[in-house]
């Protein structure tokens, strides 16, 4: 264990650690990316996704195993007993920080189908891990803004297109698309603009949800809504590579998708949009109690330690 180690060092060493695991698995990643773009051949390009994911599966066990000798971090995570390797799954949680998708993959583990996310296209860009991302087939999404589309209405729904694209690939080999439905990280900034009727969320974008579950045909039935609390307060990324965490809450509830939902058309029926929208809602509305009674509790063991008495977090 480093956190003995002053902040600001603490930080620079977990990130110098996250650095060398991932130029260490950087190398044949980019051989199997390179050989997928010159070989056209179908079976091959499957079993190199398999590979890549296998290597990208090690890279994050490195990442996770840097953090822990770096990091103390006290962990409860709850939910994940019932899922399988064998099932399709959307995931969706809400969204805090860049902290989140380690806190992801730290619940997750392998217990879950290899995770594919929805990327803003200019990731593709960053190195080693851009290379990654295609190599993984992630689906990359180009979003325009409304003043955009209002003079440029041949580029709407191209981001959509992509998606079902993207998604149709992901039929033969069960996966867990993860989605951060509330589409960008939450701020009071953007609570108080938009006016959002949740104390700790901002409003859920359900459109792209739908139209992945249009696109996959049916395969995915399951919700895995994850709901992730930080005791400590809003944090950066910098901050809990500094050792500034102390305490990380996740949650995992299972939500069986209502089979009418599972091929709506999202854009163009009025009915369908309202329902689905108003499902999405209901959850909204469990998870930010849910956080609620999470923070709450957490203040309640917090005052009985300073008070003397006893009181457990589970781990």
């Amino acid at each position: 264990m480093l956190s003995f180690l002053p902040g600001c060092i603490l930080g620079i060493t977990c990130l110098g650690l996250v650095a060398a695991d991932t130029l260490f698995w950087a190398l044949p990643l980019h051989i199997l990316a390179f050989s997928k773009l010159i070989i056209p051949c179908q079976r091959w390009q499957i079993r190199c996704a398999r590979y890549t994911m296998k290597l990208v599966r090690a890279w994050i066990w490195g990442v996770l195993v840097s953090l822990k000798i770096g990091l103390k971090i006290n962990w409860d995570i709850k939910g994940l007993s019932g899922v399988k390797h064998n099932e399709w799954y959307f995931l969706n949680s809400n969204h805090q920080s860049s902290t989140d998708i380690v806190v992801l993959l730290k619940a997750l583990g392998t217990r879950l189908p290899f995770p594919k996310f929805f990327l803003k296209k200019e990731l593709a860009l960053i190195p080693v891990l851009g290379t990654a991302f295609w190599a993984l087939d992630y689906p990359f999404m180009k979003r325009y803004s409304k003043k955009y589309l209002a003079k440029n209405p041949g580029k709407k729904g191209k981001d959509l297109e992509t998606t079902k694209k993207m998604c149709r690939r992901y039929l033969h080999t069960p996966v867990t698309i993860l989605n951060f439905i509330e589409g960008t990280r939450f701020s009071n900034k953007k609570h108080r603009i938009q006016d959002s009727p949740y104390r700790h969320l901002l409003k859920p974008k359900a459109g792209g949800f739908a139209f992945a579950l249009n696109a996959m045909d049916g395969k995915i039935r399951k919700m895995l809504d994850v709901t992730i609390v930080y005791p400590d307060g809003p944090i950066r990324f910098w901050d809990f590579l500094c050792g500034r965490v102390s305490h990380i809450i996740v949650r995992v509830k299972e939500h069986m998708i209502p089979e009418r939902f599972l091929h709506g058309n999202y854009p163009d029926d009025p009915e369908f949009r309202e329902a689905f929208q108003a499902w999405i809602r209901d959850v909204w509305l469990e998870k930010d109690k849910l956080i609620d009674e999470l923070l709450n509790k957490n203040e309640n063991i917090t005052d009985s330690s300073r008070n003397g008495t006893s009181a457990g977090i589970p781990v």
